[in-house]
């Protein structure tokens, strides 16, 4: 069974990922294989809009595919992971930038990578299994793939708050938050997939009312403990008598690593003042560039997919004080390795 299947079907572009045992996760060839169909479609006359979906009812695609990046850092190779994430961003602002309508159908699990893939389309359709995060931190990475474009964003402070806990939006969180654009019950979705194909015409694309949001009910608490410039800041803003949206977000940020955290709060920041995808692409590229050899990605596996014992010993031991130095260690610019532009549409 091949784990992607692309074909032109009526006026679409049709990419199905075919990983439903595996969440639908995503593999480097994945990204390769969907780069070159977007590239060949850009100019063909019979493919009106592209259109996104998952096998199985689990996931649409519930992030990369990071085995093989522990196997190869684990043995001090830190280029295979270095080039998987240069190849995938490159999609990430291809998908963003893309001239044709990208239609996307995200059920279930859309995390991390799947976000990549799955938020920068143009219409983002989610239903009543959907469930979207940016968990990177709880692995020791940062909101990538572009995802800090979106928590920059949000409103108010929700980035930050999603971004440093990794919680889990229903649909309509996603809605309010900018993940998404339209809900639509997954029992409408066959239909509205054949009339996709048939027609080519977004038109087809009629939502339902977007489902409350918890986010939205608890914005202004998060407005409040999630505004410092620095991690230690959101810290030291935690309030002694939390309500329920900072006593959920502290349980997450707990187990998250300290140094992602605050590096993922500097990019938020820095894409907020410069709010475009390569921006934000090049921002989360100085960290993961450098996150096998000088963070804790290869901590935050093993204790995650590889031991499973959920008990990693991440090298910052509180999120109160990481050094400003550590995080400029992170961010600062790559020179000759930072991402090329020379094309993104």
């Amino acid at each position: 069974m091949t784990d992607i299947i692309i074909r032109k079907a009526g006026k679409a572009g049709h990419i199905t990922l075919n990983r439903p045992k595996a969440l639908n996760a995503l593999t480097w060839d994945m990204c390769l294989a969907i780069e070159s169909a977007l590239d060949e479609w850009r100019n063909d006359a019979d493919v009106a809009l592209i259109l996104i979906d998952g096998a199985g009812d689990r996931a649409f695609c519930s992030g990369g595919d990071i085995a093989e990046m522990y196997a190869t850092a684990g043995r001090g190779d830190y280029d295979y992971g270095q080039r998987f994430w240069r190849d995938e961003y490159r999609l990430n602002a291809k998908i963003y930038n893309y001239t044709k309508p990208i239609v996307t159908f995200l059920q279930g699990f859309t995390m991390g990578g799947g976000v990549g893939v799955g938020c920068h389309g143009s219409h983002r359709i989610v239903c009543e299994s959907s469930r979207i995060a940016m968990p990177e931190c709880s692995i020791g990475l940062v909101p990538d793939v572009g995802g800090s474009l979106i928590l920059a964003q949000a409103p108010g402070r929700c980035g930050e708050f999603l971004g440093l806990t990794g919680d889990r939006m229903d649909a309509g969180d996603a809605i309010y938050t900018g993940f998404a654009d339209n809900y639509i019950p997954e029992t409408d979705w066959d239909s509205l997939k054949s009339e996709l194909i048939a027609t080519g015409n977004t038109d087809a694309i009629v939502a339902y009312p977007a489902p409350d949001s918890r986010l939205a009910d608890w914005q202004s608490e998060i407005d409040a403990a999630f505004a410092g410039e620095k991690l230690g800041d959101i810290y030291r803003a935690m309030p002694a008598d939390p309500g329920p949206a900072v006593s959920h977000a502290t349980k997450l940020m707990e187990r998250n690593a300290p140094l992602a955290m605050s590096v993922a709060t500097e990019i938020i920041h820095r894409v907020r003042n410069g709010q475009r995808i390569e921006n934000a692409l090049d921002q989360e590229f100085r960290y993961t560039y450098r996150c096998a050899a000088q963070g804790d990605f290869v901590e935050g596996i093993r204790a995650a997919i590889i031991d499973r014992d959920r008990n990693p010993q991440w090298k910052q031991k509180s999120w109160a004080n990481v050094p400003a130095s550590e995080v400029l260690r992170m961010t600062q610019p790559l020179g000759k390795d930072a991402l090329q532009w020379e094309e993104t549409s």
